[in-house]
């Protein structure tokens, strides 16, 4: 591949950690195709990040499969499909179009972006799709991610080995709780439902973790661009845990 030319796709882009991503991966020399369904919010980050490309594409539809071909000229270091899911509530009320939805937006996501990208993929290339805590500790109240995030952990495997005679290796990245917007407004729900206060709500979410924290866009960002290491070819198809030791669980 080529080192001056070398793209790096982001779906999700415009939101609080797709920015992050898309900051650190321009920061490496890589060219950014940033993907997100809005025109304005893709020309709000290119002032914060100048340089990228925009594509405004819905990844939910496979429309975006050619939307985001059409901006590829060169090889693809990497791809990142780091689109989020709305939260709908929990696996006995949450609407089943709403976790649909989420595995349209996840998994089908996934699908698009790595067809439209295809032919740009060689030796090196990373497939990398963001999943979360949810997908392997499950909760009676995260349905939409819960149950997308375990499908994605599935076919990101399968596409390892789709991919893997090719020398291109697919990679899931699961933190946990974040510290963003998106999480004071699920800490907010959930404090409605039980009786208290969304920083009280947060202080529960930061005790889970062994370490008393939340993951951080920047180290979310940080572990995305350590995949661009060859030496990161040995972790194809697994997992890349960083959720401040919130997983009991052993594989």
């Amino acid at each position: 591949m080529s080192a001056q030319k070398e793209i790096a796709i982001v779906v999700g882009s415009t939101g609080a950690m797709g920015q992050v991503i898309t900051q650190r991966l321009s920061d490496t020399g890589l060219q950014v195709v940033a993907v997100a369904r809005t025109a304005e919010a893709l020309q709000a980050l290119a002032q914060q990040v100048p340089g990228i490309r925009a594509c405004a594409a819905d990844i939910g539809d496979d429309s975006a499969i050619e939307a985001i071909r059409a901006k590829l000229d060169a090889p693809v270091r990497m791809m990142v499909q780091g689109a989020g899911v709305a939260t709908a509530g929990g696996v006995l009320d949450a609407p089943t179009a709403a976790i649909t939805d989420a595995v349209n937006i996840k998994v089908g996501g996934l699908l698009r972006l790595v067809r439209a990208a295809d032919q740009r993929l060689a030796k090196g290339s990373r497939i990398v799709a963001i999943g979360g805590h949810y997908g392997f500790e499950p909760s009676a109240y995260a349905a939409t991610a819960g149950v997308a995030n375990a499908a994605l952990a599935n076919v990101v495997r399968q596409l390892s080995w789709a991919y893997g005679d090719r020398g291109v290796t697919a990679h899931l990245v699961a933190p946990g709780p974040a510290d963003t917007e998106r999480l004071r407004r699920v800490a907010t729900a959930r404090g409605a439902r039980e009786g208290l206060s969304p920083d009280a709500v947060l202080e529960q979410m930061r005790a889970e973790s062994a370490i008393g924290a939340f993951t951080t866009v920047e180290q979310i960002a940080w572990g995305i661009a350590l995949l661009l290491d060859p030496n990161a070819d040995a972790l194809a198809g697994s997992t890349l845990f960083m959720d401040a030791g919130r997983r009991k669980g052993l594989p």
